[in-house]
């Protein structure tokens, strides 16, 4: 792992004894010098595939042509909501 760059932001938080030494002893197994590193390990490890949940769609095969087919129906009218929706998108970039 690439070694952690300049602290430049604070997170404060508060936690019960418990938990804070169940952290303190996983950190060591570890080898992190502190709990910020731990913590700091944690947060950049788990949170892209955390992300990467929230933000991906997965299809069956018969599920993805169901769709294609429905996006080519030249007879089916997108709703108002759908158009909006696809107008914030573009917005946005996607």
């Amino acid at each position: 792992m690439s070694s952690i760059s300049t602290h430049s932001h604070r997170l404060d938080m508060r936690i019960d004894l418990e938990t804070k030494q169940m952290a303190e002893r996983a950190s060591a197994a570890l080898g992190c010098s502190s709990l910020t590193e731990y913590i700091t390990r944690l947060i950049r490890d788990n949170s892209p595939g955390i992300i990467q949940q929230q933000t991906q769609i997965t299809l069956s095969n018969q599920q993805l042509d169901q769709f294609i087919t429905l996006c080519e129906d030249q007879t089916i009218k997108p709703s108002k909501s759908l158009l909006q929706a696809a107008q914030q998108l573009d917005k946005e970039g996607y």
